[in-house]
């Protein structure tokens, strides 16, 4: 930004932090582990434990854990947190006279988050990676920077209601590829002959049911035993699967929405800290009042449904109203932690984290990397699921001790630095 003194552009400097939001960030951050290690260490098990890694006893409970508190509000969490970030950096750039320079640093900087997403997936090799994704819309907000609050919620509401509406037509279309493929099954036991459209109706409701067999699940583990450059191949059409089709189905609703209502939040000084502990109190038992029944009703209704096919669909209707509220849930949460004062170390390691949130993203993947893949440990596909728990509080401990020992002594994170420097066309200093 541009500084009174010397109307240089820099990056936000550490006396501007909003302590909260880097609290939050960390939070987050350390969160997004305890959904994406399955889908870094098991194959086709990210959301159905019956696949790989355990569905009976501690397996279980841990997969009951994830869909009643992290599934998807980590990610949301985060989300909105960017969405803040938005309006932190756009409004600070406009008050110190940056002028048409912020578009252009605005820019610049979610270009290079995009091009940061790409390698990320291809080259550290995880396709669950959110960089990507994240630039791509966040170059759709920087008309909204000055949009009022309640309007920023209205337009992610209305956002998140076409994910929901897409969500019951998809569940729509599911029972209607059930019916009529039930009918034709039981004319074809009957010993009649199928006609063309009966024959389509039974092959749609084979394709639907369809799990990944064993041997399917066996070629995945073996290709992620291969040596760098074979898992790099093996990925490939993941990673273009995950930054098109998926990008357009879900990332609109799912990410756009959260940004924009996190872009008001931030301008309602809820990241801030300054309401009362009332009002954080109030959000969270809302939040966790309609958000955990949803996510009750929903894992009941999998357990229920042994995991196929029609329960997931069932429980994909409420998801998002569930996720967000939850995530409501947490935000009260976590701003009664930090408004508290308690556990002021933990505290400042978080901050810590959230301050190098890129370096320790980018971090993870590496990490798992070296552990799962066959140029590494191989352990893909050998742990049970409540054992990647071992990985992901490994990974915690090691970031937050790491983390505010590397801001005693440098300003940034690496890959912090590198950002900042390339979004400045200047580079940055990064000792202290």
């Amino acid at each position: 930004m541009i500084t009174p003194e010397s109307g240089i552009l820099q990056p936000v400097q550490k006396k501007d932090r909003i302590n909260s939001l880097d609290v939050i960030r960390g939070i987050a951050l350390l969160g997004i582990l305890l959904m994406n290690i399955h889908g870094m260490g098991l194959p086709f098990a990210y959301g159905n434990p019956t696949v790989a890694g355990g569905s009976e006893g501690l397996n279980l409970y841990v997969w009951i854990m994830n869909e009643m508190l992290f599934e998807g509000t980590m990610r949301g969490l985060f989300t909105l947190l960017f969405g803040a970030g938005v309006i932190l950096l756009t409004e600070r750039l406009e008050t110190r006279g940056a002028g048409i320079k912020t578009a252009d640093i605005y820019y610049r900087r979610l270009l290079w988050l995009l091009l940061f997403g790409i390698i990320h997936a291809y080259v550290l090799l995880w396709d669950g990676e959110i960089l990507y994704p994240y630039a791509l819309f966040g170059l759709m907000l920087f008309p909204f920077r000055n949009t009022k609050p309640k309007q920023l919620i209205i337009f992610g509401l209305c956002l998140l209601s076409i994910g929901i509406l897409w969500s019951i037509g998809d569940r729509v279309e599911d029972l209607k590829v059930q019916k009529e493929g039930i009918e034709a099954i039981a004319i074809e036991k009957q010993g009649d002959s199928l006609t063309d459209v009966q024959q389509t109706a039974f092959d749609k409701w084979e394709d639907l049911q369809k799990t990944k067999t064993p041997e399917e699940i066996q070629e995945r583990i073996e290709d992620m035993n291969q040596g760098y450059f074979g898992v790099m191949k093996a990925k490939i059409r993941e990673n273009q699967f995950m930054q098109t089709w998926v990008t357009y189905r879900y990332w609109p609703w799912d990410l756009m929405s959260f940004m924009l209502i996190g872009m008001a939040f931030f301008k309602l000084r809820i990241f801030h800290g300054e309401k009362s502990f009332k009002f954080y109190a109030i959000l969270m038992a809302i939040g966790y009042l309609v958000g955990l029944t949803l996510n009750y009703f929903e894992t009941k209704t999998i357990l229920d449904g042994g995991f196929n096919v029609m329960s997931f669909s069932e429980a994909g209707i409420t998801y998002e109203i569930g996720r967000i509220f939850t995530t409501l849930g947490h935000v009260g949460l976590f701003m009664l932690f930090i408004k508290s004062g308690i556990l002021g170390f933990l505290q400042s390691a978080l901050a810590a984290v959230g301050k190098m949130a890129l370096t320790n993203y980018l971090m993870h993947s590496i990490i798992a990397a070296f552990v799962f893949f066959g140029f590494g440990f191989g352990l893909y596909g050998q742990l049970e699921r409540y054992e990647l728990y071992y990985v992901v509080f490994s990974i915690w401990i090691f970031q937050l001790i790491v983390s505010p020992i590397w801001l005693h002594y440098f300003r940034f994170g690496p890959a912090e630095w590198l950002w900042r420097s390339l979004t400045y066309k200047k580079k940055q200093p990064f000792k202290l």
